[in-house]
Parts: C-alpha cells; structure tokens; sequence
C-alpha cells in the first residue's frame, strides 16, 4: 500500500513538471518541426503518466477496501490458486501496472465451485453471501455498478451489493411416449400417447434485494400437465439477516420430505416419485401461502411452515385446470395447515455422508367449497400419474373421499452417499380423518428406494442448504469440449418407486371402502452434464397397477415410458 502511495506521488510530480517544463523547451526552440514533435511526444508522456495514476489509485482503493474488509472479518483470503477475477475500471487505465497482487478471496458454501446447477428457485442468500458471491465470480463494474453472474446468474448490483437484482431460467422440455400400455377388457384408454412433448417447467425467477431483504417472484410459462397454461411458481418476501436463517412470507413452496427440498434442476429422474409428491400436495406443494422460516447448519437442518391456499385455488375461470390441483369459486373457507422437516447428518467426511430426516405435513382444515348459500362440503383425493408427466391419466386414484376433516402424512427419510455412490429412501403414510356417520379414517401408504452412480464428473454432494443432496457438477476446466478430451459429467440412476391407495377394502360399509390401486414404478436412467448450465436426460419406466375404479384402470394395467428432457439452468 505504501509503495502504491509513493509511485502515486512521484508520477504525479512529474507529470507537473512536464508541464511546466515543455513550454520552456518549446521556446527554445528555433525549429517548427522540433517543435511539433516534441510536443506530441510531451502529450503522449503525459497521458501515459495520467493512465498509470489512475491504474494505481484504483488499486490503492481496493486493496484499501480488501484490508478494510478483512479486518471486519467478512471474507476469508484463499490461495492464489482461487478463481481469477477480471476487473474493468472506468477511466484510462495502464494494464502493464502490475503489483502481482494476490487475488481477493470469499467464503462460499460448500457447492459453490463444484460447477452444479443453479437453482429452479430465487437465490435466496443473506447479505454477507450474495456479497461474497458477487465479488469471487468474474464480474464488470460500470459506473458504481457490478454486473455479473455470482453462481451462475446474470445479477446487476450495486458496489456494496446492498442494492440487487438477479434473473434466472428453468427450462424443462419434455418428449416421448408410451409402448406396450394399452387398457385391457373395458378400459377407457386414457391420454398414453405414442410420442408427444410437454414443457414441462418454463420458469424465470427474477429475485429482488435490499440488503437481508429479498423478494422472489417467479412466474412458470410451463405450468400445467399440458402446454399453454402460465402460471406463478412462487412470490414472496424473505428476510436473511439471521445466520444461516431464512424468513419466508407469501406464495412458496415449503421445503418437506429430502426430494421435494431439491431443486428440480438436480433429480435424479424426471418426475419425483409418487408418494413424495404425493405428500407435498397435501399442504405444500408449488405456490403456496406460506409463513415460516429454515435454518441450516453443517449437521442439522430444520423448517416449518403454516400453509394456506395454493395460488389460483379461488379462481373461479380455472376451476378445473390449474396446475395446483384445479380451484373452486365456490370456496367459503380455504384451507389451513403445516409442515415440518428436521433433518441430520451424522456423518460427514470427504468420502461418506450419511442423512437422516423426518417430515410431517398436515392439512388442519380442509377447504369448505359451497353446496349451498349455508352448507359447505370438506372433500380430499389422491391421485398419481405413472412418473411421466406428458398430460397422461391417472391410473391410481383414490377419486373424491367426502367428509374428510383432516389430512396429515409422516415418514422418515434416509441417505447414504459413498464416493460417488447415493443410495437414499424415503417412507410416508398418509391418513385422513373422516368425519359423518359410520365413516371411518383411512390410511394409504408409499415408499422408493434410488440409487446414483457418477461415471465421470464431480459426484453428487451434500447441500447443506437444502438439506438433501445435490446435481453432479461441472468444473469450468471439465466441461464438454472433445478437442481437449473433456466430456462433462455423466450419471447412472434408477428408482423403484410404490404407492398403495388401497383403504378399507374388506369394510362392510361401502362408503368406507376406497380402491385407489397399488402402483409400482421401476424407472432407470442417464443424465449428462456438458456444463453446469445444461443437462440431457434418458429414462425408461416399466410400471404395474393394481386395479383401481378409474375409467382408465378398472382391470388393471402395466406399461412402458420412454422419456427425455433437455435442460438449462441460469
């Protein structure tokens, strides 16, 4: 620094003494010519001169501020190796001025560098970290204004980074169809296209900051079974300011069981199994209202949320066609309930992870829909496609449960991650509490087991963000490039996925009885990374179902999918 101050100093004086000087030379002078010359010779002296007190004041004031900055404690120095940060000043500038300054260094999460995907969400990060990002991630200042792309998205901050705004995309195209899948006797054959495509999610999180406060807004251009509906995906407000906690007030989607906590840019299959989705639907889900906050530490992490409606389940023009699971204007009271994850993770070292988790999920209330101007009518159903989202039928249903009073799930979660080996699982039962006469509760009931095995790449680690375990990842010096012999990251995954929505069968009262079928999915696949930003998957299904009293399964069916989805995520 002092050095810096010197060199400032002593340009400074002669570029006066030139000044000074060059007239009187000049006058001296008898020859035009000479004259002329030596002028421009002068002028050009001094604008180099000029170049390099700029250059060197604006490296005084970084390294002022870098000083500044770590003695408050709020970046950490790494080695030189670290990421190589390109700053573009405003103002005439001497590149050859070089101090061979180390570069400054930020604390990031655990994920920050292994080149994995960006969230299908906003960026929701403290102050400190969105500060951390924006300046170890290559970046331009323009006029008191950093644009750049901290983990991978194009943001436009001010300088201290109090001031923020972040744009992304989830893009999710899906295409294929179904063999081998026709009904069998009576059958109604259902929407089990041969070959169609769906877009599957269209999402563009925009994710506003002042400071600790940040507001998320997403709209979805791809919300629906089929294309052509818009939707929102999530608004909300959020406030970061406490360490390692997250704030959270407005449509979201609250974070229960460890698949529906990942972000869907980083499944292992193209659809989460059944019974998980089956769970979150009850009181969480895409777009829902929710108060609540997380917390996450490196061993533990936990959050709850009391949940309202589900955006759009009012709107009387989409009753029956929203992607939320169809709304009602018909509705005298909405629904209320909550959830709770609380996860661990007891072993942590370079080669194994092991989680252990819990959730639990209630619908307290369910929405009473209006049968007259003083009744209301409180009803429930479950119902899931075979893991392919495409526009297809269902073909386990539970169809409408009346008298339905309650809704809750629970189950325990588990996964281990050796190397590049995960094996997890998950567990939930589902029951619903009646209430009339002679109804009684019923219970139904799910499990999957996956597995994933990372062939080349950097394997899938541990987020502790999120709790669950995240996306291969991509190194910018590994990503797909054959002229250099490099070929991203590539994956092998399977699942084997049941649900039971079977209740009651044997009961004597038929009001009681519900055959939903029993629904078995084995699903294999491939997913391959050339870079962070982008992914291609291959999966093929195999499913079996019970029969259930769907149109579309009355004397059960199996069948076959063959799906791909192209990806990209900013």
């Amino acid at each position: 620094m002092m050095r810096c101050k010197i060199l400032i100093s002593s340009l400074a004086f002669a570029s006066v003494l030139m000044s000074t000087v060059a007239p009187a030379a000049m006058a001296s002078s008898s020859d035009d010519a000479q004259l002329q010359a030596l002028r421009r010779e002068m002028q050009e002296m001094r604008r180099e001169m000029q170049g390099q007190i700029s250059t060197l004041k604006s490296r005084l004031a970084k390294s002022e501020a870098a000083t500044a900055t770590h003695q408050r404690g709020a970046y950490t120095q790494h080695a030189s190796s670290g990421p190589v940060h390109r700053h573009i000043e405003s103002g005439p500038t001497d590149p050859s001025v070089q101090f061979n300054e180390p570069a400054t260094g930020a604390s990031r999460i655990h994920l920050a560098n292994a080149g994995t995907p960006t969230s299908d969400r906003g960026d929701i990060t403290s102050w400190k970290s969105f500060r951390a990002a924006t300046k170890s991630d290559e970046n331009v200042h323009v006029g008191g204004m950093i644009i750049g792309f901290p983990k991978g998205r194009f943001t436009v901050a001010s300088e201290d980074a109090a001031y923020g705004l972040s744009i992304g995309l989830a893009f999710h195209q899906d295409f294929g169809g179904f063999f081998n899948s026709g009904p069998r006797g009576k059958d109604a054959r259902g929407a089990f296209n041969s070959f169609t495509s769906n877009m599957r999610r269209l999402r563009i999180p925009f994710t506003f900051r002042y400071k600790n406060w940040v507001a998320a807004v997403t709209p979805d251009f791809g919300a629906n079974h089929n294309d052509g509906y818009v939707g929102l995906y999530e608004g909300n407000l959020n406030y970061t300011g406490l360490h390692n906690t997250i704030l959270t007030v407005g449509y979201f989607q609250p974070r229960v069981t460890e698949e529906d906590s990942e972000s869907s840019n980083d499944f292992f299959t193209l659809e989460r199994p059944s019974i998980t989705d089956m769970v979150r639907n009850i009181a969480a889900g895409d777009a829902r209202f929710s108060v609540g906050a997380l917390h996450y530490e490196k061993r533990w992490w936990i959050a709850g949320y009391f949940t309202g409606q589900e955006w759009g389940h009012r709107n009387a023009s989409d009753m029956s066609s929203t992607y939320y699971g169809g709304g009602s204007g018909s509705t005298m009271d909405s629904q209320t309930g909550g959830t709770l994850r609380v996860a661990g993770r007891p072993v942590a070292t370079k080669d194994w992870d092991v989680h252990m988790g819990a959730s639990g999920i209630s619908a307290f209330r369910l929405a009473c829909n209006s049968t007259s101007a003083n009744n209301c009518a409180r009803s429930t159903s479950f119902g899931q496609r075979p893991e392919f989202d495409i526009g297809e039928a269902n073909l386990a249903a539970t169809g409408a449960i009346a008298g339905a009073k309650q809704v809750w799930a629970a189950g325990p979660e588990l996964g281990v991650r050796w190397k590049r080996l995960i094996v997890k699982g998950e567990y939930y039962h589902v029951g619903v509490e009646r209430q009339g006469a002679n109804l009684k509760s019923a219970g139904f009931q799910g499990w999957y087991g996956s597995a994933a095995y990372t062939l080349f790449g950097n394997p899938r680690m541990y987020n502790e963000k999120e709790g669950a375990f995240g996306a291969p990842g991509v190194p910018e010096a590994q990503e797909f490039d054959p002229a250099t012999n490099h070929w991203g990251a590539l994956e092998v995954v399977g699942h084997y996925s049941v649900i039971d929505l079977n209740s009651r069968l044997g009961d004597a009262y038929k009001a009681n009885v519900i055959r939903g079928g029993q629904q078995t999915v084995w699903t294999g696949g491939l997913n391959w990374y050339p870079n962070r930003h982008f992914r291609v998957m291959l999966d093929y299904s195999h499913f079996i179902v019970s029969r259930s009293e769907q149109a579309t399964n009355i004397e059960g069916r199996t069948g076959n999918s063959v799906a791909a989805r192209i990806q990209a995520g900013f």
